[in-house]
């Protein structure tokens, strides 16, 4: 089995991700741009922890599109090394980190100390996200409804939509982050 030390040093560096990027690169890029990271204390609680973290994901998520931004920014303020492992390349590593026991929901942030053990795990979404994707996906029809795959792309259109343009999730995640690496 592969250890996480061996995943980080095998995955790609931020911009290796980003030239690899060809979905949702410049809504990334944008909602990096438009966030603001707080006056926060806690972010220098964070950078003495010497963590480095492993992003699983895949550039079509819109989850990542608008957590990896929020990431970057924490990343900046605490020092940490990110490296992305694309999760269809990576099943074994995925597989370890299944939501519910059953889905391979993404991003998921797992964190490393300065040992190379896992700190942290934080992902797929925070919790106010997930709230807002459960009441907007809750009157979809059954997968085997005849408009089924109409609803459900208007469905991941309208969460798109939202997520880039929702500076109150953004804020949402980086207060889930801080709070899941700080273990508060």
């Amino acid at each position: 089995m592969t250890t996480l030390r061996q995943h980080y040093d095998n995955s790609l560096t931020l911009d290796e991700y980003l030239a690899h990027m060809q979905v949702n690169k410049d809504e990334m890029l944008a909602i990096y741009d438009a966030f603001q990271t707080p006056n926060d204390a806690r972010l220098n609680e964070i950078k003495d922890k010497n963590l480095k973290a492993i992003i699983i994901t895949e550039d079509w998520c819109g989850d990542a599109m608008m957590n990896i931004p929020i990431l970057m920014h924490i990343a900046k303020e605490a020092n940490i090394d990110l490296r992305f492992s694309l999760r269809d390349s990576n099943l074994e590593l995925m597989d370890q980190y299944l939501t519910n026991g059953t889905a391979r929901a993404i991003p998921i942030f797992v964190f490393l100390d300065n040992t190379d053990h896992q700190y942290a795990v934080w992902g797929p979404r925070a919790q106010v996200v997930q709230d807002y994707v459960l009441d907007v996906r809750k009157d979809l029809p059954t997968k085997d409804a005849p408009d089924f795959e109409e609803k459900q792309k208007a469905v991941h259109h309208t969460i798109h939509e939202k997520y880039k343009n929702a500076p109150e999730f953004w804020n949402a995640v980086y207060e889930s982050i801080v709070e899941r690496i700080l273990k508060l």
